[in-house]
């Protein structure tokens, strides 16, 4: 089976799920931006990784389903967000909820998302699953947000601070990126009535592949052809982001080529991106964060092998994989 179809085997059940959520939304305005981004697709990764965690600890797909609503409903909220303060004007080839609705509307379509989301998780039926698993999810959830609000701001802060440790940056994106993937896994394991060994060995799966997942953006940015990219190549050098890229170079560089790479993040313009990758490469920077995303993916994938064989096993393992295929 292709991750694809690993993908698509419960996202019509997940669907459903967040269209009955979303049914009551109150006025139709409201109803319509809290839907465009999920008509819109998406692959739905973090939600089928949170039914196939229940499955792999031996629980019910249909058990995890609520749970796996809300993470969805929780990642759709974080995007609606995040384009209005990077200013995106498109989102999964279609306009910006606040570009077809304006920031206010956006902001509270954001909100909705994120409230329905813990009322999702208390909607997940007790007739086969304990109200203290629910709980268990819920506060997975809820302490994913916390952290992923955590992670914006840290990565706002880090502008213009081209002193950033390879610590607190892998840190940065475990909160913006690993946090809701590992809540993903966990959560899916709480609910399936996993041991609590189980529970957090799938946690660290998903810290481990949400960080991998975040280092392969950083990596595709300066290593994939523009029309694969679907935006032009060396764009977070043009907007000055830190990557771990960036960090590792300036951690190793001389003096002078420290400065001379700062300037080129600084100037926030294509014409030296070219010469950003030259410095990446002369201090193997580029290199580092791919090994770096490809030992992540290892250390989960052998993680796993403490659970019993199943398919939704090999397809958490495959889905590891899937995240950094096309890193090379």
């Amino acid at each position: 089976m292709e991750v694809v179809d690993i993908l698509k085997k419960y996202s019509s059940d997940i669907d459903e799920e967040i269209q009955n959520s979303l049914s009551t939304v109150d006025p139709e305005e409201l109803k319509k931006s809290t839907q465009h981004l999920i008509k819109a697709g998406g692959k739905k990764i973090r939600p089928s990784m949170v039914v196939l965690s229940a499955i792999a600890v031996g629980g019910a797909p249909e058990e995890a389903l609520k749970t796996a609503a809300a993470v969805e409903l929780i990642h759709t909220f974080s995007l609606i967000h995040d384009d209005i303060m990077d200013e995106d004007d498109m989102r999964r080839g279609e306009p910006s909820v606040h570009v077809l609705w304006g920031e206010p509307m956006a902001i509270l379509a954001g909100d909705t998302l994120f409230s329905k989301a813990f009322e999702t998780v208390l909607e997940t039926p007790i007739d086969n699953v304990s109200y203290e698993r629910v709980v268990g999810a819920l506060k997975t959830v809820v302490d994913s947000c916390i952290k992923i609000c955590e992670g914006q701001a840290s990565d706002m802060c880090f502008e213009g601070n081209f002193e950033v440790s390879e610590e607190a940056y892998m840190n940065m994106i475990y909160k913006k990126t690993g946090a809701l993937i590992a809540a993903s896994t966990k959560s899916g394991a709480i609910i399936g009535g996993g041991t609590p060994e189980q529970v957090e060995l799938l946690s660290e799966y998903g810290r481990l592949v949400g960080l991998a997942f975040q280092i392969q953006d950083d990596y595709l940015d300066v290593m994939s052809d523009e029309q694969d990219l679907g935006k032009p190549v060396g764009s977070d050098v043009v907007e000055g982001k830190m990557t771990l890229m960036v960090v590792n170079a300036l951690s190793k560089a001389s003096p002078e080529d420290k400065k001379e790479l700062i300037s080129i993040l600084e100037a926030e313009d294509d014409t030296n991106v070219t010469r950003a990758l030259e410095l990446f490469n002369k201090y193997d920077s580029i290199d580092y964060a791919k090994n770096i995303a490809l030992d992540n993916i290892n250390t989960a994938k052998s993680l796993l092998d403490e659970l019993p064989d199943s398919e939704a096993k090999e397809s958490l393992s495959m889905i590891a994989d899937f995240v950094v295929e096309r890193i090379h």
